[in-house]
């Protein structure tokens, strides 16, 4: 189905906005409107969690996989690079993006790469959206790859969305460091045993605090969405 959707995109020319769900950014979204509103406008939005596929088939009886973040871009990397494409990378620090710049430039020779590190704030002024925007605008990209992390790369995007000149913009946030090899991915191993969550809670202790807070109060929306007929999006 992703397969389906991508070709359409490439095919249909018309600007895609990219986003991931987990159980942490969903309960995150339900006291955040223009965070919520960020994902359920998202052109294509992708289960980056167990628990949302724990959640579709305890609601709904579907059995859907899921899409990490890092697999996302792998995807479109290949797809870009076979296309002869122009990608844009937007977050993380200088040197982190020069990590990128010089791992990525090595193995994918067809692809027009750029770059550029934001100031590292919690809000941006009126002038630092202007620089991104020049920036990225000024590239032209085929896809813009945001590394901002959640819910501030989604909300950025959703409010700019008609100033930003990319076709696919796409929200990957820790994959930025994954690519540069600053942190490591969990093994395949432990992400074919669906524990991808736990090892990464371990890497941080923001992490951590994350689950912690979020899991609990996911399963408990999952029981009452099951048992009280709401909706997900009530």
């Amino acid at each position: 189905m992703f397969n389906d959707d991508i070709n359409t995109i490439f095919i249909n020319n018309e600007q895609t906005i990219i986003n991931t769900i987990n159980a942490h950014s969903y309960i995150v979204a339900k006291s955040d409107n223009v965070f919520k509103n960020a994902l359920l406008e998202s052109d294509i939005l992708l289960p980056d969690g167990e628990g949302i596929v724990l959640m579709a088939r305890a609601l709904m009886g579907e059995k859907i996989k899921k899409i990490a973040g890092a697999d996302i871009h792998s995807y479109l990397l290949k797809e870009a690079n076979d296309k002869t494409l122009k990608c844009f990378y937007l977050g993380a620090s200088e040197s982190t993006l020069k990590l990128i710049k010089n791992k990525l430039s090595k193995n994918h020779t067809n692809i027009t790469f750029g770059f550029y590190s934001p100031p590292f704030k919690d809000v941006f002024s009126e002038s630092d959206n202007r620089d991104m925007l020049n920036k990225v605008n000024e590239f032209a990209p085929d896809i813009l790859f945001m590394g901002m992390t959640a819910p501030k790369q989604e909300k950025w995007v959703h409010n700019h969305k008609d100033q930003i000149n990319s076709k696919i913009i796409c929200s990957i946030g820790a994959v930025f460091d994954f690519i540069a090899e600053t942190k490591k991915r969990a093994p395949e191993w432990v992400i074919n045993l669906k524990l991808e969550w736990l090892y990464r809670s371990f890497t941080a202790w923001r992490l951590t605090k994350r689950y912690i807070y979020s899991t609990p109060l996911f399963l408990i929306e999952v029981y009452k969405l099951k048992y009280f007929k709401k909706q997900p999006n009530d």
